[in-house]
Parts: structure tokens; sequence; C-alpha cells
């Protein structure tokens, strides 16, 4: 079975001016990569409720962030011509494309919503199957290759659960 690759964002609130501050992945053989994103000059909304699920102050970022050049080459370099899946896909694609537009680059792979991907089966099990997954592996929340480990196992665990269809 081949894992679908996850991404996820985290950012520094929701709605307008909202910016990435950590982008993360695991990819189709289950390694995790994730970077603190570098805030921008026209990067300043900062959301204090934001900052307490993620646990990144704003001056971390800016500490220990790489730049989104840096970023979105490297997501280039690894994902050319691929889909990857976001389980918040209004949210990451406006957050990835302000990361891009920052880097000065557009990116070489496809966006997708992971529920694309999802049988009525797996949905029925998603919330069920991902608390556990969290709970046995002690993923944490709101650390975007962590989320994005968490996703890919939920998927992997419905999807084997699943009905095989007769064909």
């Amino acid at each position: 079975m081949i894992l679908p690759i996850i991404l996820d964002i985290e950012a520094s609130g929701f709605g307008v001016g909202s910016y990435p501050i950590e982008i993360g992945y695991v990819d189709a053989s289950g390694t995790t990569w994730s970077a603190l994103v570098q805030p921008q000059a026209g990067w300043v909304h900062w959301d204090e409720k934001a900052e307490k699920l993620h646990q990144q102050s704003r001056q971390a970022l800016v500490e220990n962030g790489q730049t989104p050049h840096a970023i979105a080459t490297h997501l280039n370099l690894n994902f050319s011509g691929q889909t990857l899946y976001t389980d918040g896909w209004y949210q990451d694609f406006v957050w990835l494309h302000s990361l891009y537009d920052a880097a000065g680059l557009n990116p070489s792979f496809k966006l997708e919503d992971l529920s694309v991907l999802l049988t009525m089966e797996q949905q029925s099990a998603w919330h069920d199957t991902e608390q556990t997954i969290r709970d046995t592996f002690a993923l944490p929340e709101h650390r975007a290759a962590m989320d994005a480990k968490a996703l890919q196992l939920t998927w992997l665990k419905t999807a084997e659960s699943a009905p095989a269809l007769d064909g």
C-alpha cells in the first residue's frame, strides 16, 4: 500500500494576515521533516491563542526559523510533480502560497485535500482512530510534522480496516 504524503502547516493565527510559522510533512516512506518559518517583514499578525497551541514564540521563529526560500526549495526538490495531501486544504493552501510568494517561487507539486482519498468507512472511523493513534504513539498536536504523521497513520489504519471492494 502506498502511503499518501501529508503536509501540515502551523500558522500565526487564523484569518486575514495570518502566515505560516511551521511547515512539516511525512513522506511516503513514513519519514517526517519540519522547519520553523522565519517571519518576513510584512508578516505582522500574531495571535497569542495560536502561540499557546503551537508553543512557539515569534522571537523563537526569528532566531531559529528557516527562510521561506530555503523551505520552498526543499519542498520543490523533494516533491516535484507529486501530490501532497492536507486535512485543512483551504487554510494550508493560503499559507503555502504565502510562503512561496515570500520565496519568489512556485510550488512544483499539487496540494490536495486529504478527504478525496477517504472512503465513507474511513470517514466514519476517522475521529476515533486518530485519537487512538495520537494516544498510542504520544503524538503531540499543533506541531506540523507530528500532525502530518498522525494523519498518515490514521489514513493507514482506516484503510486497512476498510472492507475490501469486490470487483
